[in-house]
Parts: C-alpha cells; sequence; structure tokens
C-alpha cells in the first residue's frame, strides 16, 4: 500500500470492496463505514460505491494490489458516467509483480509481460496466443493467478507453452502470500516449475535468457555494458 492510499482510507467516511480485501484493513481503519460483497458481483460493488459518493460521503473502493491492473478502477470509471456529480480519483497501489518482484530480488530488470491465467473474463485461446507471444519475444513473464480449485492444472499448461521457446532450466521464482502473513518465496526452473501445485495468492516469475539466481535471489541484469 502506498502512502496516498493510506491517507486516503483515513480520511475516507466509506470503505467498500470484495470481503477478503476487507478483512486485512477493516481494523486500520475504525472510523469508516464497511461494506462489501462476495467475487463475482464487481458491480454491485462499484454501484454501492458510487452511490455513497453521490450521498456526499467520501467513499473509497479498495483492490488487491493497484486498481488499475486487473482490479475495479476501469469499471467504476466505466459506471460514473452516470453519475456525473461523483468526482472519482485512481489512487495508486503496489501491484504483484512489483511487491514480489522486490521479493526476489530484480526479476523484472528488462522487459517483461504480465498475464492473468484466469479465463473467467478472457478465453483460453487468448491467453495461450498471448504466453506465446511474450515467450517467442523472450520477455520476462509474470503469472497472475496460476492456478484455483477449478483451474489446477492452468500452470502446467502455461509451463509447456513456455518450454516451446524457453528452455528447461530458465531461472524462475514464485510468491506466496507477497506482503501477508504466510509470505512464501521459492526459486526453480522452469522444468521444475511446471510440475509445482500453486494457489491463487501466488505470482509466479519466469526469467528470460539472461535472467539468473544470485544469492538466493532472482536477477534479470538490465544489460548495462560498463558494469
Amino acid at each position: 500500500m502506498t502512502v496516498r492510499a493510506d491517507r486516503i482510507l483515513r480520511e475516507s467516511q466509506v470503505i467498500i470492496g470484495y470481503t477478503v480485501y476487507v478483512d486485512l484493513v477493516k481494523e486500520f481503519y475504525p472510523q469508516a463505514e464497511f461494506l462489501t460483497t462476495p467475487m463475482r458481483q464487481e458491480k454491485e460493488r462499484c454501484e454501492m460505491a458510487l452511490k455513497a459518493a453521490q450521498d456526499g460521503r467520501k467513499t473509497a473502493m479498495i483492490c488487491s494490489g493497484d486498481s488499475g491492473v486487473y482490479g475495479m478502477a476501469g469499471l467504476v470509471l466505466q459506471m460514473a458516467e452516470a453519475y456525473p456529480d461523483v468526482n472519482v480519483e485512481v489512487i495508486p497501489g503496489v501491484t504483484a509483480a512489483l511487491g514480489g518482484g522486490a521479493i526476489l530480488g530484480a526479476p523484472l530488470g528488462h522487459d517483461f509481460a504480465v498475464i492473468s491465467l484466469s479465463d473467467l473474463l478472457t478465453p483460453m485461446e487468448v491467453i495461450e496466443k498471448r504466453l506465446r507471444a511474450a515467450a517467442e519475444a523472450d520477455f520476462i513473464i509474470c503469472l497472475y493467478n496460476p492456478s484455483s480449485r477449478k483451474r489446477h492444472d492452468y500452470l502446467e499448461r502455461a509451463c509447456r507453452i513456455l518450454l516451446e521457446y524457453k528452455s528447461y532450466e530458465t531461472a524462475c521464482g514464485y510468491v506466496q502470500n507477497i506482503g501477508r502473513e504466510g509470505e512464501v518465496v521459492h526459486l526453480l526452473t522452469l522444468a521444475e516449475l511446471e510440475k509445482t501445485p500453486v494457489d491463487m495468492f501466488t505470482t509466479v516469475f519466469i526469467g528470460n535468457k539472461e535472467t539468473q539466481m544470485l544469492n538466493g535471489c532472482l536477477v534479470t541484469p538490465r544489460g548495462y555494458r560498463d558494469v
């Protein structure tokens, strides 16, 4: 969370979000009224936030990481057209690619792609096309939503696609529960990653040809020629 986000939440009269995310911050902002909806009720959540703001209450909608990266900012802005008197401000946060990357070391030191393996909103054939394009171009790849109860084999499928273009020894890493209780960090090769079980709270990093494991860190050199 950024300092600016914390300041806004301390000033908010109403804080709205997905139940799991609200539970993470509720104790820190006792001045606010908290409203929640479960997963798959994103439109209802936005409607609640916009109506509360329209009533004149300073309202914050919270997301995990950054609201503009697989978050709610876009949907709020789309729906805000029906609420012309409401002023919407997007507050930057720290997305999992950056938070997890810092824990691993410096895996995103060069060009990288962020791809979600969730096919709830994006067809799997589109996801697979993006994986192939990023792998062929030798991007560092950061995978969000790599697995769930219903999608337990999606990371394995993604790794098989990446192995068409990347070496089995490609340096990789993953972080579970970034910045939260139960944080776990692992470094491994792409071949090992293919058979590794993960969950939806895991962010996966697949290196490019230059990525290295150095002293327990995952590092992709920027390519400074004088270093």
